[in-house]
């Protein structure tokens, strides 16, 4: 079976983002069938209609990148019992214009880590609730909340408790299982 390309966002733009530490930590327990890219958005300007006609060239080559993966793996903080508000525009520039929605149709996955005993539970329901409006089909199983101690997670990636690096591997095992279901019902649309 061929690979199939995540594209990732990591929520925080925070150079030592914990959420960064946990994607590099998933992408290093990831099935070799996985391929990742992370996505970036923190050159988009904040999103308004008035762009519809003509996206800027960032905003386009931000929707291309989305275009090219054959799925979106979130990882992301928890900001005031929500996702932080560079990820939401982001997701609206994906969404827009009416009609041309990268999320429509691409299977994704949420997954956060945060100090607190819950993780990014709150922040990843919100999430979820905007993905189910973009027609973005979930995995919903695993749910993964996270909460960071001090070295769970070096910088590199490496995840230093058993436990919690075999559920980590499990989660993005489910992930690829995930992908394959999902493209088998609804196969990628060619791009011209």
């Amino acid at each position: 079976m061929h690979p199939f390309s995540v594209g990732y966002f990591v929520g925080s733009l925070a150079k030592a983002s914990i959420n960064r530490q946990l994607a590099h930590a998933l992408i290093n327990l990831a099935p070799g069938e996985l391929k990742f890219t992370e996505i970036k958005f923190d050159e988009l300007p904040l999103y308004s209609y008035d762009y519809d006609a003509d996206f800027p060239p960032v905003a386009r080559k931000f929707k291309e990148a989305i275009a090219d993966c054959d799925a979106i793996l979130f990882v992301t903080p928890e900001y005031n019992r929500s996702i932080p508000g560079g990820l939401k525009n982001a997701i609206d520039w994906a969404s827009r214009p009416y009609g041309q929605n990268s999320f429509s149709r691409k299977p994704s996955a949420v997954i956060g880590t945060s100090p607190g005993a819950i993780g990014t539970a709150v922040a990843q329901q919100h999430l979820r609730s905007l993905l189910s409006f973009c027609n973005s089909p979930q995995m919903n199983a695993p749910e993964a909340y996270i909460q960071f101690k001090p070295g769970l997670i070096t910088p590199q990636g490496e995840v230093t408790d058993e436990t919690t690096e075999a559920f980590l591997r499990e989660y993005m095992k489910e992930l690829h299982a995930f992908i394959v279901r999902v493209l088998t019902v609804l196969p990628r649309e060619k791009r011209a």
